[in-house]
């Protein structure tokens, strides 16, 4: 397909897509390709060598609603409206997931510049790594335990060691106490 000069490049990356997945030239491959394809127009559309997001992740991450609309768009009439419209809210949600992804990797980073100086060892820069990365649920003495392979009575004193620190603080109390990352 040719594409005038004039189209704007997000929107070529998206017919690019379209066309080549819809074609399907290759016995395997095509969906790799594909997302490649796309990739290098958006690189180009960006006119940087620098980029943050890969529409191909975000792809990835939602294959069935992407298969849904592209079956939709290929039994359709040629309307190519429905299609682009996905395609330009998912690329605004990789482009979100970057933002997000920068803003925990800069968490971190400041986490562990904020506290260079101080000493922890190595259980409890494990928890604390798992704490930056969001860690899912509640931090308990005995996950604690569970997760660094030491008993009960060592994950209370590495817990208590990081709270006289300044790093955790306890929430509630008796069977229901739990310890979260004190935010900095």
């Amino acid at each position: 397909m040719y594409f005038k000069q004039d189209i704007d490049p997000v929107l070529k990356a998206a017919f690019a897509h379209l066309w080549f997945v819809t074609i399907h030239p290759f016995e395997d491959g095509n969906g790799r390709i594909t997302r490649a394809i796309t990739d290098m127009q958006l690189a180009r559309a960006d006119q940087s060598k620098q980029r943050f997001y890969l529409m191909s992740a975000q792809i990835q991450a939602e294959r069935d609603t992407y298969y849904a609309i592209l079956e939709s768009t290929q039994k359709g009439n040629l309307d190519i409206t429905d299609w682009l419209e996905w395609f330009l809210d998912c690329l605004l949600r990789s482009m979100a997931q970057t933002d997000e992804t920068i803003a925990a990797i800069l968490k971190r980073t400041q986490f562990w510049e904020t506290h260079r100086a101080t000493n922890f060892n190595s259980r409890q820069q494990k928890i604390l790594q798992l704490l930056l990365d969001d860690f899912f649920g509640k931090l308990t003495v005995s996950k604690y335990a569970k997760i660094t392979k030491v008993s009960t009575d060592t994950s209370l004193r590495d817990i208590q060691d990081l709270m006289g620190k300044g790093i955790i603080e306890q929430e509630g109390s008796g069977r229901s106490t739990s310890y979260k990352l004190i935010t900095i």
